[in-house]
């Protein structure tokens, strides 16, 4: 048996087969500092119900998988020491001993499909790292998303990443890649790039669809939504660019590498953006939580039909 329990306002949505969004806890344990990361989850919270949807936020806490967190349990979790960050290699191992963990974009996804939770948001995917060819470092987030039949959105993969082969890779593992309303995909805090999109959809409804007949059709894996930061939250790729070739170097003058790589590389561009990507970063999620309460929205009306 899994040990796994619910929020009361999510055990309350699954009886009724209302729409419910999946979100990670990552960002609250490793994201940012407390009070800003529990105020941030609970605006994200907050806009999955604003669009009609439940917020299901995922985590594992003393041994057992909550799918939906109390408004205390969400406050415990901002102030915890030392929690694990879990992924696919360490989920189970974190259950099975008792311990705490804040779930990755595999992670969660992995939690969300246990409880029937289809649609998820997120800030940005892991993906291929910049210099893989030589450290092998490639997040377990691809894989997830090509066996789990979870539909992702995102604002593209974080821009530490090598987004050319991460969409190589997503794309050999038959991950549908979706741009949201544009033709080009997002780079996480930029909202254009120089990457074609190989799908374009432009309503919730049409996303809720593919995801549909990718069911019926009886193929494994989940879509990846990217959904641009709007506009005027963005910071531009052109001075986005430097700023991350620093910090690249200082992580590899450092020795820094695995699980510590990308919060080291998104604290340095915090500071030598002055705060302005982590400012793009809410607006980011806020905006992928109210997309994606949209698409469970249609999810649940498509599958009615």
């Amino acid at each position: 048996m899994i040990p796994i329990t619910y929020s009361a306002e999510v055990a309350a949505a699954l009886a009724e087969n209302a729409p419910i969004v999946a979100l990670e806890s990552t960002i609250i344990t490793h994201g940012m500092p407390y009070p800003q990361n529990v105020e941030t989850a609970r605006l994200v919270e907050q806009d999955v119900r604003d669009h009609t949807a439940v917020p299901a936020t995922i985590a594992v806490i003393d041994g057992v998988l909550h799918v939906g967190l109390e408004p205390d349990q969400l406050e415990a979790l901002g102030q915890a020491q030392d929690v694990a960050k879990l992924s696919r290699a360490d989920m189970a191992a974190c259950i099975a001993t008792g311990g705490t963990g804040a779930t990755t974009v595999a992670a969660t996804m992995i939690g969300a499909h246990l409880a029937g939770v289809s649609v998820f948001a997120t800030g940005g995917i892991g993906g291929v790292h910049k210099g893989a060819e030589d450290s092998f470092d490639i997040s377990a987030d691809l894989h997830e998303l090509a066996q789990t039949p979870v539909t992702v959105v995102a604002a593209g993969a974080k821009a530490i990443l090598d987004l050319n082969k991460t969409f190589e890779v997503l794309e050999t593992l038959g991950v549908p890649v979706i741009a949201f309303g544009q033709d080009t995909l997002p780079a996480f805090w930029s909202a254009t790039s120089d990457l074609h999109a190989p799908l374009r959809m432009d309503t919730a409804t049409q996303i809720a669809r593919a995801q549909i007949m990718r069911t019926a059709m009886g193929l494994q894996g989940g879509q990846l939504v990217c959904n641009p930061i709007p506009q005027d939250s963005q910071i531009p790729a052109e001075v986005l660019a430097p700023v991350i070739a620093q910090a690249l170097q200082e992580a590899d003058d450092q020795g820094i590498n695995a699980k510590a790589v990308t919060p080291f590389l998104l604290g340095r561009i915090f500071e030598l953006t002055e705060g302005r990507s982590l400012t793009a970063n809410i607006a980011l999620v806020r905006n992928n939580a109210r997309l994606a309460a949209q698409i469970a929205v249609a999810m649940i009306d498509g599958q009615s039909k």
